[in-house]
């Protein structure tokens, strides 16, 4: 194990499987906002801080009116539409202006015939994704355009549900692969729509919600980056707020994909009580040695592949490159789940595969119906007939 992971080791260092470097596209919007926010007032009263405590957040939009509301997302739309502690409604309408404006200058920066062809190209694709993203209907909970860009959707009524599902995507994830057209069900956005119609399926008047998070900085590649944990040690902190701040009283779960286990298992530790279940496919390990290294009260579920090339990773930390033992052992302690139907890294979100099945059961607590790994019933044990309630 220790040789293969130096030639792992060697290889990221000498072939050029690097981390890439995404510079930031054009001025820095949400920075200059952030300036003025700092000393914003709304009818003489003062803004609370962007980093306030989501109560504080919470209180003061709760004592606007409309209108008062409505100009704060006109002149800050940045600001609100990535507040913990603002209402969803409210950041839905902020990130939808977000988004125009931002496509607006991604066009115009695609007929800048000062940038190199590259960076034409790739703007405009960023605002062909902006334009989409800004459909009516869409709830874009999270937008930032900074760099690669962070963005969060919601499927379902987040403000009425009793259960919300997180998917956690893993490396290559970005604005610009937040959705895709094609191999949809690889992209978060498809993987949330996905788990969404399958919880609608299995519980209909579950009240449910989903929501597709790609609001940290993912490595780019399998690279240096992908084989540490300094991206997953950010990505937690923001998935710790994320949940904190979610509204009401709804448990959470997460589904946490590739990369996306790292970033739950650096965060699993120091996530709210709500937070009942953590499930991760396709895990190249969570920086721990067991399910009691992660501290945390939650569920810990697992599975993977047969066919999976994560597989192959050394499940180990030497030096802190790799993430630790792998989450399907034996020893590791996970509840295992079947994946059967899935194919390959990318397949867990398939519709009629045991994988979505399972994830589906978890997300709306069915936890009696849902089908372990080899056919046994050793991933339900301990869980009682009130606890999907």
């Amino acid at each position: 194990m220790l040789l293969a992971l130096g030639v792992v080791f060697l290889m990221l260092a000498t072939t050029g499987w690097t981390a890439v470097h995404r510079p930031d596209a054009g001025i820095q919007a949400r920075a200059a906002e952030l300036v003025a926010w700092a000393s914003a007032r709304i009818d003489g009263r003062p803004v609370p801080p962007a980093d306030a405590p989501v109560r504080t957040v919470a209180r003061f939009f709760a004592d606007l009116d409309g209108a008062q509301r409505s100009r704060l997302v006109d002149g800050y739309p940045l600001v609100v539409g990535n507040l913990d502690g603002v209402p969803a409604e409210l950041r839905y309408r902020a990130n939808r202006r977000s988004l125009a404006l931002a496509a607006r200058l991604e066009e115009s920066r695609g007929r800048d015939v000062a940038l190199t062809p590259a960076d034409r190209s790739t703007a405009v694709r960023r605002a062909h994704r902006f334009e989409s993203l800004a459909e009516p209907g869409r709830q874009i909970l999270v937008f930032d355009p900074t760099g690669g860009g962070l963005v969060a959707e919601v499927f379902g009524d987040l403000s009425a549900a009793r259960r919300v599902s997180v998917v956690v995507p893993g490396v290559d994830t970005d604005a610009l692969t937040f959705e895709r057209s094609q191999r949809r069900l690889t992209a978060p956005a498809g993987m949330a729509r996905s788990l969404y119609e399958a919880e609608l399926s299995t519980a209909p008047a579950g009240r449910t919600a989903v929501i597709a998070w790609a609001g940290y900085t993912a490595p780019t590649g399998v690279g240096v980056d992908a084989a540490t944990g300094r991206l997953a040690v950010q990505g937690a902190a923001r998935l710790e707020a994320l949940a904190a701040a979610l509204p009401g009283d709804a448990s959470v779960a997460l589904f946490c994909h590739s990369y996306g286990s790292v970033v739950c298992g650096v965060a699993a530790h120091r996530l709210p009580g709500r937070v009942t279940d953590l499930v991760v496919a396709g895990s190249p390990g969570m920086r721990t040695e067991n399910v009691a290294g992660l501290h945390t009260s939650a569920r810990v579920w697992a599975m993977r592949d047969e066919g999976d090339w994560i597989s192959g990773v050394p499940h180990m930390e030497v030096g802190g490159l790799g993430h630790g033992a792998d989450p399907v052992s034996p020893a590791f302690g996970s509840r295992l789940l079947s994946s059967e139907g899935a194919r390959s890294h990318t397949g867990y979100f398939e519709p009629g595969t045991a994988s979505l099945d399972n994830f589906a059961k978890i997300g709306t607590g069915a936890f009696g119906s849902v089908a372990c790994a080899n056919g046994s019933d050793e991933c339900r044990l301990g869980i009682s007939a009130t606890d999907g309630d």
